[in-house]
Parts: C-alpha cells; sequence; structure tokens
C-alpha cells in the first residue's frame, strides 16, 4: 500500500526537457494569481469566448473549439463515445495509440488495430487498404499525430485524405503533445476530431484539454442514442452558443494563464511557431545521430519529442538523475516496457529554442562522458 509522502517547499527548480509538463513562461504562472470570481458570471464569459476565438485564430480553423477542464485523456473517451456506433479502425504504432485501442475496448466498441512496429509510421496506403479490404464499416478511423513513447510524427494530413473519400467514416487525431508545435491544417485534410492536452506543445500548465470538432461530427453525434456527458460536442457546443461559457465548473485560473499564453502564442503566430519546433527538433537529431542514434524511422521523426535510441549502452536512469542532480535539468527515459533503457527521450517542446536545448545536450555529453 503506498504510505503518504508530506509535501513539502523545499524543493529545487528543474528546468523541464520532458515530453510533458514543459516549461512555463513566468508572466502565465502569475496570471493564474487573481481572485476567484464565479463561472456563471459576465467575466468568465469574457474568459472564455476569448480564450476559446483566440484558439481557433491561432490554430487557423473555422471549426467549433472546446476548451475543457480535463486532460487529452478525456477525448479519448468522448471522441469514442459520440461518433462509434460499434466499429473502430485504430493504428497502433506505440504506447499512446495502443492505449486509445484499449479506451475504446474498454467502452464496448468492437476495435481493430492497424498494427506497426513501434518506431514506425502509419502508411496512408495501409489506412485505405484496411477499410476497403475488411468487412466492416468502420464509424471512425483513430490516429495519433504525435506518438511520445517512440518519436514518431505519422502523416495525418495524408491520412486525413484518404479517410475523406470514405464520407461516413470519421478521422480522429490525438494530438496531445504536438499540437501548437507541430503545424497542421486541420479544415484542409478531413480532420473531424483533433485534441491536445495544453502542457505540452502550449507551454501551459496541466489541467485544460483543447477539441477541434468538424460540423460533421457534431452532426454525427446528434445521430446518436448516447454520447459523452462531460465531452459531448453537442452539450459543449450548445452550451457555448447560448451562454459563451463551459457547461461545468472550469479551473478558471488556469484558463486566466491560457489566456495569458494564447496572446503570446498569437504574436508569435502559428506557422513560427512550429518553424522554431523544427529548428529544436533537426538540432537534436543532429546531436542523437552523432552520439547515438534516433529510434523513429526515417522522415517521420517527431517534431516536438526526440526518442533516441540508445546505442551507447549508457546507464539512461542514472545519467537522467546525475543531470538533474548536477545541472538541474530533465530529460526522459524510454516510454514502456518495449523500450526501457534502449531509449531516453527529450522534449523540444512549448518555450524551449535550440539554445536551452543545447545546454541539455551539453549537460549529458559532460555526465556521460561523450
Amino acid at each position: 500500500m503506498t504510505k503518504k509522502r508530506e509535501y513539502t517547499d523545499d524543493y529545487p527548480d528543474k528546468t523541464l526537457y520532458i515530453p510533458g509538463p514543459t516549461e512555463v513562461r513566468e508572466d502565465v504562472i502569475e496570471a493564474m494569481c487573481r481572485p476567484m470570481f464565479g463561472h456563471r458570471m459576465d467575466r468568465m464569459t469574457d474568459l472564455y469566448t476569448t480564450i476559446v476565438e483566440d484558439t481557433r485564430e491561432f490554430l487557423g480553423t473555422d471549426n467549433d473549439v472546446m476548451i475543457l477542464t480535463a486532460s487529452g485523456t478525456e477525448f479519448w473517451e468522448a471522441s469514442t463515445l459520440n461518433l462509434v456506433d460499434e466499429n473502430i479502425l485504430v493504428a497502433t504504432c506505440g504506447s499512446f495509440s495502443e492505449r486509445h485501442a484499449n479506451v475504446a475496448e474498454r467502452l464496448g466498441k468492437d476495435v481493430d488495430r492497424l498494427e506497426y512496429d513501434w518506431g514506425e509510421a502509419v502508411k496512408p496506403e495501409d489506412v485505405r487498404e484496411a477499410i476497403e479490404s475488411g468487412e466492416k464499416h468502420y464509424d471512425v478511423v483513430a490516429c495519433v499525430k504525435n506518438e511520445s513513447s517512440t518519436g514518431v510524427r505519422n502523416p495525418v494530413e495524408e491520412i486525413g485524405d484518404v479517410v475523406d473519400e470514405y464520407p461516413d467514416t470519421y478521422f480522429v487525431v490525438d494530438a496531445v503533445s504536438s499540437l501548437g508545435g507541430d503545424y497542421v491544417d486541420i479544415d484542409a485534410h478531413g480532420i473531424d476530431v483533433i485534441f491536445a492536452s495544453t502542457q505540452k506543445a502550449f507551454a501551459m500548465p496541466p489541467g485544460l484539454a483543447v477539441c477541434v470538432v468538424s460540423d460533421e461530427a457534431y452532426e454525427r453525434e446528434l445521430e446518436k442514442d448516447s454520447a459523452s456527458w462531460y465531452g459531448g460536442f453537442q452539450r459543449a457546443l450548445d452550451y457555448y452558443d447560448r451562454k459563451g461559457q463551459t457547461h461545468s465548473t472550469p479551473a478558471i485560473p488556469v484558463m486566466l494563464a491560457y489566456r495569458k499564453q494564447m496572446k503570446h502564442m498569437l504574436e508569435e503566430g502559428h506557422e513560427a511557431r512550429s518553424e522554431r519546433h523544427r529548428e529544436m527538433a533537426e538540432y537534436t537529431r543532429e546531436w542523437a545521430r552523432e552520439h547515438f542514434d534516433v529510434f523513429p524511422e526515417e522522415g517521420y521523426e517527431s517534431q516536438t519529442v526526440a526518442c533516441i535510441e540508445n546505442t551507447q549502452g549508457i546507464d539512461v536512469a542514472a545519467t537522467i538523475e546525475e543531470v538533474s542532480e548536477r545541472y538541474d535539468m530533465v530529460f526522459s527515459n524510454g516510454y514502456g516496457s518495449q523500450l526501457g533503457e534502449e531509449t531516453f527521450r527529450i522534449g523540444h517542446m512549448g518555450e524551449h529554442d535550440v539554445e536551452s536545448i543545447r545546454r541539455l545536450t551539453d549537460a549529458i555529453e559532460d555526465v556521460a562522458g561523450l
């Protein structure tokens, strides 16, 4: 049985290079420190409509935007309940895409997996073959955009173009660890639902999930006899249309922080922010190939999380611990039973830049004797 470990305020600050949460601007943290107000006051309407419409502008979408107090996990469940009657095809290529399939099974859906070895990317032509060759009609095709366990960036744009050819099948994209740091044209590629957690590339404190919903997905939910209650598209979006607020009590301080951060993101711009993340990713991969190797399939590397193959057999756990103790920087071990000490991961997302990432890689070199 787990025993209580008393939290104290006596902890050293660590710079985070993990796949989330990541570093948060000081003024964004300070924005949470405001006197509390009611979630049915006009002030809440001002706050919520601001963050919803600013998010829509940043992402460049005409689709509806939901921002709920939750982690992105909420929209694994909600999109499945809202859109799937019976059959769902989930492309699996790592721990989180596999978990998406597990969630759908727990919800009683008939799940087919389009399976890839860890490190490989989902291929659009395989999705087409799976849709056309099966005897089932798939209500949803689900795919992770950024498989942070393996550092793979799946080509969701091309996959979306394929799924868009089948009007009765909806395309759901888990972009938890990449949206906000890896540009995607949502409307142009038939993405019906795409969602993210804001503690990753949005560089926010944990606590909010963002979901973009197409008109077709909204209408699909209306046809169903049952749907998610908390994450229901109709419930959330209709309440927003009527009241400009959330249907349930939100984490108001985190939304105040989100307002501040989204202004920063709008000032930088979606494509410029994506380009900064691309530069960090390229630097990290070059460093990894010089000293180790990269784990994901070539040409499909993540723009926000580097998964590095431990070809030198360093003690990953010990290196992480020593870098933390000596440099107050934290990076991540490999994720999932298949990887363990075989890989380690660097989160180059949010407000980091190339110089920031270089400070970490210099520290790793020093500790590991590279």
